[in-house]
């Protein structure tokens, strides 16, 4: 799931199941009586797929993440998969968690790797769509163990001991007011889990705790990261190398946003327009009935970099530099140089998707731009509508997840299944530093501690929440760490979850599979 989308979250809270006491003090009993999630459950599959059988045994449970003293201060729900009659020293476990914050890890789970997935069509991308599971012939299960986990707050997972709404309200990212400060570990409660330093410790905190659960500390890992998930999985990795004496072999970043700085509005700074002018040619592409490639889009990427960012710097005053953009993103964009001109050359997503949608009276979705729904106001001057591709798929990915949860998987567990949660979205805790989040930092601390770390990073060209080329000029910035460089990036055709075309979907298994080989090869080979 993407970051700061509209809420995603399903059905009314059902009545709490009975309260069962699991050694919390008698402070943390009054302060708010929570239900435990039920003890796990753990169920025998089979999956024929394509001429082979898988033969897998899927545990759905929760970790508690308890504080020092040992209260539990939270439960991390979670699904996994291990591959019957695999030697668990050997085989590979990954670590897959959406983003948001606040997302579910759903999207991943039945939309690209696990066994079972839900078709996510644009041309099917509706609430009242069937909420039907099929075998996933693309699931990483061949390769790797899969364990999927809903960070706090989001899923079945939820805060003990204290209202969830408590959080408050935070500063915008990287706003310099007054954030509210994060609360400690010991504390818990909203404004230590929805934080970026106790999200990342709370999903360290479960990782660790499963690893020695199952006695696979041995084994080789991976963590895969969406969205925000991509800013957190850096991190999280960066911290069980340090702190935990944990290694990680391999990490996938999903539509990652790395630094927050390119996310800002680009009121002063011409960044942003850089980043995405690469993704409004690709849905060019895609408008003529061309699939967008690397090779296609070479010519506008380099434009991008050089000489757009050269006249962009040159100001809006300059009137030849003015002429040269609004022709050339014309071109690219093939929209009209009138548009184009009405924002200087200087097109945002909502501009695009006002120029380029709206006319037909349809808009896009900004997580896919080439997915497009009816227009709720044709007539009004500003556009405001739900994303036809996340708010359409948000009824159907909530029943399946229900489904497989209560029904394939036999957990049922009478609380509300958040597949974004409001709650924690707008209750962020982003921090007061004058400078916008990143996690480029622990990506570099990461690469240099481990010379034997792999990382590849993907994208869908048509996605505007989190362009490809913000993450190739990050990325270019990087020192090679080695050779060959350990660093790989893919844009697959699609958004930003371009698993939903199965092409792309297909192309990402191969590409993870031989990210983790990589990652399991003896040095020197």
């Amino acid at each position: 799931m993407g970051v700061a989308a509209r809420p995603l979250y399903a059905q009314q809270d059902p009545p709490e199941q009975a309260q069962r006491d699991r050694g919390r003090d008698d402070r943390h009993e009054k302060a708010r009586p929570a239900a435990l999630l039920p003890p796990p459950s753990r169920t025998e599959h089979a999956l024929e797929l394509d001429g082979r059988t898988l033969r897998f045994t899927a545990t759905a449970g929760a970790i508690p993440i308890p504080n020092s003293a040992g209260r539990t201060l939270a439960e991390i729900a979670y699904v996994a998969y291990t591959l019957d009659g695999a030697d668990p020293r050997r085989r590979p476990v990954t670590f897959a968690f959406n983003g948001g914050p606040g997302a579910a890890s759903a999207w991943l789970h039945i939309g690209a790797i696990g066994p079972w997935r839900l078709p996510l069509a644009a041309a099917s991308a509706a609430p009242a769509a069937p909420p039907a599971l099929v075998p996933n012939a693309e699931t990483w299960l061949d390769f790797t163990d899969l364990v999927f986990i809903d960070p706090v707050g989001s899923g079945l997972s939820h805060i003990l001991g204290e209202s969830e709404e408590a959080g408050g309200r935070s500063a915008k990212r990287g706003s310099r007011r007054s954030a509210p400060e994060p609360a400690s570990r010991e504390e818990g409660g909203p404004r230590y889990f929805w934080s970026i330093d106790g999200d990342v410790e709370s999903l360290a905190d479960f990782i660790q705790e499963w690893l020695k659960r199952t006695d696979r500390l041995a084994s080789p890992k991976m963590l895969v990261g969406e969205s925000y998930g991509g800013f957190r999985a850096p991190k999280i990795v960066h911290l069980l190398q340090r702190q935990r004496g944990i290694a990680v072999n391999a990490m996938v970043l999903v539509s990652p946003v790395l630094d927050f700085e390119g996310r800002r509005v680009a009121r002063h700074s011409p960044t942003s327009y850089v980043s995405l002018l690469p993704s409004l040619a690709a849905a060019a592409l895609e408008r003529q009935g061309k699939v967008p490639t690397r090779e296609l889009l070479s010519e506008v990427e380099a434009y991008a970099r050089s000489d757009y960012l050269v006249d962009l710097l040159r100001g809006p005053r300059d009137q030849a530099a003015v002429d040269r953009i609004v022709a050339k993103v014309a071109e690219f964009t093939r929209l009209p140089e009138e548009a184009v001109r009405r924002h200087g050359g200087r097109l945002s997503s909502r501009a695009y998707v006002q120029e380029a949608v709206r006319p037909k009276q349809r808009v896009a979705s900004f997580y896919d731009v080439t997915v497009t729904g009816l227009d709720p106001d044709p007539g009004s001057a500003s556009a405001r509508f739900d994303d036809p591709f996340t708010t359409a798929l948000a009824a159907p990915m909530t029943g399946a997840m229900l489904e497989l949860l209560n029904t394939r998987l036999q957990w049922r567990t009478g609380r509300t299944y958040h597949l974004l949660s409001r709650r924690a979205n707008r209750a962020w805790i982003w921090g007061n530093s004058p400078n916008p989040p990143e996690a480029v930092s622990a990506l570099k601390e990461v690469l240099s501690l481990d010379a034997r770390f792999q990382v590849l990073v993907t994208h869908g060209f048509t996605d505007l929440v989190t362009p490809y080329t913000a993450s190739a000029i990050l990325l270019d910035q990087l020192p090679a760490y080695g050779d060959p460089p350990r660093v790989s990036s893919e844009v697959y055709p699609g958004g930003h979850m371009f698993y939903s075309r199965d092409g792309s979907r297909a192309a990402f298994r191969r590409d993870a599979e031989k990210l983790l080989a990589r990652s399991l090869q003896p040095q020197g080979t």
